[in-house]
């Protein structure tokens, strides 16, 4: 597995790629995990009591919490050649995971990718819109390399098929209904954000970034406090645009980083959760909202879109549409028991969106993988050769003769 970003960095890449790595070592698979070091690691190149390869990185400008690996072809070379896999997972298309790349496809690997952050949409909100069509060209460039990319929306896998990314298979993100659970309230923690016992209190979880739409929670929050004048705005996160925020906004909580249990009570003892950000391939912090009980406002778009059920388990605004947004706002604000009954059905849409049942699909994509990737070539009646296995309705693909390694 080798990925850019892991904990003990706080975002939902690291998160999601931690989740699978344990996920798939307590499934009984051998996982070599590949990342840059943080501050005061050292190098480790693999094999130790937990099998770690600790690359060279550098700080992402504008995000010190967060590091970039550097390209590593050397290292990995050597690791692979000592110790082959049977197939490498890239989380992350930056130039660790780029260097990951070549040197497997070097070695003959198959490879899988994730494509988990819209570094296209990105560029949008740092004055470097002229920048999207090369970072969609490197983007196609790299997963077409790849044997598969996996995805987390069929929206997604649509979007990137027009765009002429190939192999895409959807794989939904997990979520740990245990952790993230109403049961968490904690109205103590209400009291300190100043908030009454049957206040409301609105939350917004996610990097504080210019991506993440920030301007828009503060509308929907001040249209929110025309009828409910003692609301309270909870965010939960740090980033770039946090100095600016708390200097323009004395009227909001900024509770920072939070983790674990810290962050799953964050959650639950709130009562509206607001998500303007339309930069998601998937936005992890929807299914843990909806698992903690919570109403949702967010766009038509990423995991809400595929999870929300408009009216029923929280409220959909049309994409892009800040009015729409505004108005889904004041209206599930105003009404109280709507607000909890949408809360109750968040909770029980995703009761089955649990890691072992995504784990079970990577496992099943691995194994097709390794199959495709060392599958004969055939000849076809033309004289033209084409590759054994094709897609299957699992949308994986698979070999003929049924035989070939199983995934490890």
């Amino acid at each position: 597995m080798v990925t850019e970003s892991y904990p003990p960095e706080v975002n939902g890449v690291a998160n999601s790629v931690a989740r699978v790595v344990d996920g798939l070592r307590a499934r009984d698979h051998a996982v070599q995990l590949v990342r840059p070091r943080q501050a005061h690691e050292a190098r480790t190149n693999g094999r130790g009591v937990i099998d770690e390869i600790r690359t060279a990185g550098m700080q992402i400008p504008r995000y010190g919490q967060l590091r970039m690996g550097l390209p590593a072809g050397h290292q990995l070379t050597r690791a692979w050649t000592t110790w082959r896999p049977d197939i490498v997972h890239i989380a992350t298309e930056g130039p660790l995971g780029w260097s990951a790349l070549k040197v497997a496809r070097a070695m003959g690997l198959p490879v899988c990718a994730d494509f988990r952050t819209n570094f296209h949409a990105y560029s949008r909100f740092y004055r470097l819109g002229w920048l999207q069509g090369p970072i969609v060209g490197y983007l196609r460039s790299f997963h077409n390399r790849c044997h598969c990319t996996m995805v987390p929306t069929e929206a997604l896998q649509e979007e990137l098929a027009e765009s002429g990314f190939r192999s895409l298979h959807v794989v939904a993100r997990g979520v740990d209904t245990r952790l993230f659970t109403p049961a968490r309230r904690n109205m103590a923690l209400r009291q300190q954000w100043g908030a009454a016992d049957d206040g409301l209190v609105v939350l917004h979880v996610g990097r504080l970034a210019p991506e993440k739409n920030l301007a828009i929670v503060m509308q929907a929050f001040d249209s929110i406090r025309q009828i409910k004048p003692d609301a309270r705005l909870v965010l939960v996160g740090d980033g770039p645009s946090r100095a600016e925020w708390q200097a323009r906004r004395p009227d909001v909580v900024f509770a920072g980083f939070r983790t674990g249990e810290d962050l799953a009570t964050h959650y639950a003892s709130s009562d509206l959760f607001l998500f303007p950000s339309l930069t998601e391939t998937y936005g992890n912090v929807t299914p843990e909202a909806m698992a903690s009980g919570l109403a949702m406002v967010a766009y038509d778009d990423a995991a809400a879109g595929q999870l929300i059920q408009h009216g029923i388990d929280g409220l959909l605004a049309r994409k892009g549409d800040v009015a729409d947004f505004l108005v889904c706002a004041t209206d599930i604000a105003a009404n109280r028991h709507w607000r909890q009954a949408m809360g109750v059905a968040a909770r029980a849409r995703v009761a089955d969106l649990g890691w072992d049942s995504i784990l079970g699909r990577v496992e099943r994509i691995y194994a097709a993988t390794i199959r495709s990737a060392r599958a004969p070539v055939l000849w076809s009646g033309s004289g033209a050769t084409a590759e054994a296995g094709g897609p299957t309705s699992e949308g994986v693909p698979s070999h003929p003769q049924g035989h070939g390694a199983s995934a490890s």
